[in-house]
């Protein structure tokens, strides 16, 4: 069965599936990284925010096409460097995801990793989660726990991003 709406690896309509093996090992390694940092239960929006936003760092960072689970150990400085507080992984990440399609565009093949990138990407932007607002100062009492501060609305990747650092520190 082919994937729908893809052509054949050789540009026409073969039957053949175009498989998204880049993506699907980039999510495989993100989910890995943060099920051994034991961060939030695997079922929660905030563990799919930091596999998603690490699976992006891991497969846009692969610019060789060469990711491999040999290489993955090697990587792990790289993709803490991407993830860092104090780094604008967004403008690298619509960077990234501008220069891969206009690739895909020039090749005319189809690019189902992209595709799921894409998708992940828009997720973490549309997407806002309720979490604890670290920039407000508690007036008054201490808080008894992490329930009681105040919340604010953040997108997605803003609470992935540093799960996944984190996850990867613990790894």
């Amino acid at each position: 069965m082919q994937h729908r709406g893809h052509q054949s690896t050789e540009g026409t309509d073969g039957g053949e599936l175009t498989v998204p093996m880049a993506w699907l090992y980039a999510e495989y390694i993100a989910d890995e990284l943060l099920r051994t940092g034991d961060l939030m239960p695997p079922t929660s929006f905030e563990f799919r925010a930091g596999r998603d936003a690490l699976a992006l760092t891991v497969f846009l960072s692969d610019t060789e096409g060469e990711l491999s689970g040999i290489r993955v150990v090697t990587q792990l400085e790289t993709w803490l460097s991407l993830t860092a507080y104090d780094q604008p992984w967004q403008d690298w990440v619509r960077e990234r995801m501008d220069q891969l399609a206009a690739e895909a565009a020039e090749s005319e093949r189809p690019a189902p990793d992209l595709e799921l990138a894409e998708a992940a990407w828009r997720w973490l932007q549309e997407t806002e989660l309720l979490a604890p607002d670290l920039n407000a100062v508690p007036g008054g009492g201490a808080l008894v726990g992490e329930d009681d501060g105040p919340k604010v609305w953040t997108p997605a990747w803003q609470l992935g991003l540093p799960l996944g650092h984190l996850a990867i520190h613990l790894f």
